[in-house]
């Protein structure tokens, strides 16, 4: 295979010429440093990029391929994360200029993992300030591959671009409103929130710590499923991690839609839905359907109040995260990020009480609906193609933000997990995308559902022209 091919292959795809020894680790890699170095100074999607680390740990996997010592599927493939993600020796600030010179002395949980899996580290990804909705002043956001004109998402802008652009094979992106799901919806990736709890958040900033989940972000959902089985499970540096124990979630992921009871509530599902996406989804429900999908009307708890909570309780758990500094360096903070903060320093534990109550009862209504379908079948985002002009000022429109984040963050308030999946492309040839939903700990019938459509489908197969 010409090495003009390698960029836009699938993980699991690379990973397995890298361990017949077809390619070597070292061969990929510095095909990928070169891409960066030629593409992204226009795309913006790489903090920092550690290319001498990048280079040792390829020649290290080669070693031990060659040795018959494999790690398995991410054994030498090059991949990224978002940098809230702690990676020892390496700045890591999270989008914010308080932190510009950390330097953590450990990796996060889970980037000691994919080191542990044998993946080699390419850098660290851009992301808006403390990963909130806008990005610090001065900092040039990630651009969108498919038109400079378009919105590239929020916080996990950085990853969905490169992982888009063909910059890495996989990243790692965080979610506490949609910030997993915009930008692969946007960039036309694949990407798995998942289930709260499910990936340890040892070592990775907090922007509001009861809502922030740490995902995958790749080009399939087979490989979104190589790196979960990678990242999820117990932490003993995280209590908050679940110890229910992680699934082969590539041995499960073949069983395709027959017999699945997929449930699509048509009155949520048109709420404040621009018409393409509306065509988007009709379409999606035929493949379903199609691959012997049983799809059910459903009448899905009501939101509103959930999308409402979602930002005074994001202030709330954002202003205990930044309580060290803020308010005392105030000066240093963005206007979107001190903006939410302000909000949460204004709740009385009267209001916090009532949000609390109101998440617990979606919650629980949210848990009984999956008592009657095993997936939730939505739209990623009401808005379809997004442009940059739209987009601009989105930290002080909070009508704005409520419609990005209505079919978003209600699956942050209950911690249920979602895969975000391409469905088709706009008119203006921007990627469309939708949601899977499942119960908690649900994500092996999500990587099944999702496997399902993509082979029945070439959305997530289409790349930018770069």
């Amino acid at each position: 295979m010409a090495a003009a091919d390698w960029p836009y292959l699938e993980l699991l795809d690379i990973g397995r010429l890298i361990r017949s020894r077809e390619v070597s680790s070292v061969e990929v890699t510095r095909a990928q440093l070169e891409r960066i170095g030629r593409l992204d100074g226009r795309l913006k999607s790489y903090v920092t990029v550690m290319a001498d680390s990048a280079q040792a740990e390829a020649e290290r996997a080669d070693g031990e391929i060659a040795a018959g010592a494999v790690r398995g599927p991410l054994h030498g493939v090059p991949l990224a994360v978002k940098d809230l993600c702690w990676t020892r020796g390496v700045p890591t600030a999270a989008g914010m200029a308080i932190h510009r010179d950390f330097r953590p002395a450990e990796d996060a949980t889970v980037v000691r993992r994919l080191r542990e899996a044998g993946a080699v580290l390419l850098g660290k990804l851009q992301l808006t300030e403390g990963a909130y909705i806008e990005y610090a002043p001065g900092v040039t956001p990630p651009v969108n591959p498919w038109n400079e004109a378009y919105w590239a998402g929020a916080s996990s802008s950085g990853p969905g671009v490169a992982t888009a652009a063909g910059l890495c094979y996989g990243s790692l992106g965080s979610d506490t409103g949609g910030s997993i799901r915009c930008p692969s919806a946007v960039n036309g990736c694949t990407g798995i929130k998942p289930t709260w709890g499910r990936v340890s958040r040892h070592g990775v900033f907090e922007l509001a710590a009861t809502l922030d989940h740490i995902g995958p972000m790749a080009r399939s959902a087979a490989d979104a499923a190589a790196l979960l089985g990678v990242l999820a499970g117990a932490d003993p540096q995280d209590p908050t991690a679940s110890h229910a124990p992680v699934p082969d979630y590539l041995a499960a992921m073949t069983g395709g839609l027959r017999g699945l009871r997929i449930g699509v509530d048509p009155d949520w599902n048109a709420r404040q839905v621009e018409a393409p996406v509306a065509a988007m989804l009709a379409a999606v429900m035929q493949v379903v359907t199609d691959l012997g999908g049983e799809l059910r009307q459903v009448a899905f708890p009501d939101p509103e109040a959930v999308i409402a909570d979602w930002f005074p309780l994001c202030g709330i758990e954002a202003a205990v995260a930044h309580e060290k500094t803020y308010p005392a360096r105030r000066d240093e903070y963005g206007p979107g990020l001190a903006g939410i903060i302000e909000l949460g320093r204004a709740q009385s534990a009267l209001d916090y009480q009532r949000i609390v109550l109101r998440r617990q009862d979606f919650r629980g209504r949210l848990a009984a609906l999956f008592t009657e379908v095993d997936l939730l079948l939505l739209p990623a985002l009401g808005v379809s193609a997004p442009t940059l002009a739209r987009m601009e000022g989105i930290g002080e429109d909070a009508d704005l933000i409520s419609g990005l984040l209505r079919y978003t963050c209600p699956f942050d308030m209950s911690g249920s997990p979602t895969l975000t999946l391409p469905g088709g492309f706009t008119a203006e040839g921007t990627p469309e995308a939708f949601q899977f939903a499942a119960r908690d700990f649900g994500e092996d019938l999500l990587v099944r559902a999702g496997w399902a459509f993509q082979q029945a489908t070439d959305w997530h197969r289409r790349h930018p022209p770069l």
